[in-house]
């Protein structure tokens, strides 16, 4: 079965098209940049927002490190009291964890288990936290990966060498401007007593939006 929460937006896009897998990376064309480029200048221009501001914006952007995402993973891994805090209160108990938090919305964390699977889309735009994960790939800001991920999840994770059996619930869920959502994967099996640093190996930025599943710990410990 697949789900869809907060499903309110429908897509008229075209499923049919080729899709990158989550491991590709592309650059952003001239004409996005160029494009950027004058949308920036005008926005200064009208003053709805200052030079500085925007320099203070790009370098809280550039400071994001998807390794804090993880950190905050392997926590939950290893310390049950915060998990339980992490899944009430996703931005407290990032800021407990000594994270810088920069001022916008609710931050939610949604936990996989043997029968449910997430995967974090922006149905709109982008949305993304990247103060815990960085800048987002470019086919998270795909259309064609925002439609899909709506339509059939379960089809598009199984071209991405993610199939899951019929009694597993894939599950798609809306991260929004007002309310960023990540996955808390689950923890592989045979890594009682490892490290910090030995779990956070086992974690890619793609695991905290459910578009992959942490390694497992043959061969890395």
């Amino acid at each position: 079965m697949s789900e869809f929460c907060d499903g309110h937006h429908e897509h008229g896009h075209d499923l049919e098209h080729d899709h990158d897998h989550p491991h590709s990376h592309s650059e952003p064309s001239p004409e996005s940049i160029a494009l950027l480029e004058t949308v920036l200048r005008s926005l200064i221009y009208r003053g709805v927002i200052t030079e500085v501001e925007l320099e203070a914006k790009m370098r809280q952007a550039d400071a994001g490190d998807w390794t804090n995402g993880a950190r905050i993973v392997v926590k939950a891994w290893t310390d049950p009291a915060f998990k339980q805090q992490m899944l009430q209160d996703g931005r407290a108990a990032v800021g407990a964890a000594d994270i810088s938090i920069p001022p916008m919305g609710p931050l939610g964390w949604l936990e996989d288990r043997d029968d449910l699977h997430h995967l974090v889309v922006c149905t709109l735009c982008s949305c993304y936290p990247r103060w815990l994960l960085g800048y987002p790939p470019e086919w998270y800001k795909d259309p064609v990966y925002r439609a899909r991920a709506v339509r059939n999840p379960r089809a598009l994770l199984a071209e991405w060498d993610l199939p899951f059996a019929e009694e597993v619930e894939v599950r798609t869920v809306d991260s929004t401007a007002d309310f960023r959502w990540l996955v808390l994967p689950q923890r592989p099996a045979g890594t009682d007593g490892w490290s910090e640093e030995q779990l956070l190996e086992l974690l890619t930025p793609n695991c905290l939006i459910g578009a992959e599943l942490p390694k497992q710990p043959n061969g890395l410990r």
